[in-house]
């Protein structure tokens, strides 16, 4: 269970960093559906498909640390 909670944040960062390789090359990538996010004046890329895909990646390497 708290690997479930400790997951999303490295989920997270993977997407932020993968997100912004991407995006700012000016590509969509595709499946992963990278777009361009603003939160309070504050602009970043996005991509939920490789959030999803980050946080199950997260949640299985620290199920296997276990």
């Amino acid at each position: 269970m708290i690997s479930l909670l400790k997951a999303p944040f490295p989920g997270a960062l993977l997407t932020w960093i993968v997100s912004m390789f991407i995006g700012s090359g000016g590509s969509r990538g595709g499946f992963l559906v990278v777009h361009q996010v603003t939160v309070l004046d504050v602009s970043f890329y996005w991509s939920w498909p490789l959030f999803f895909f980050g946080t199950a990646l997260s949640f299985a390497l620290f199920t296997m640390m276990k």
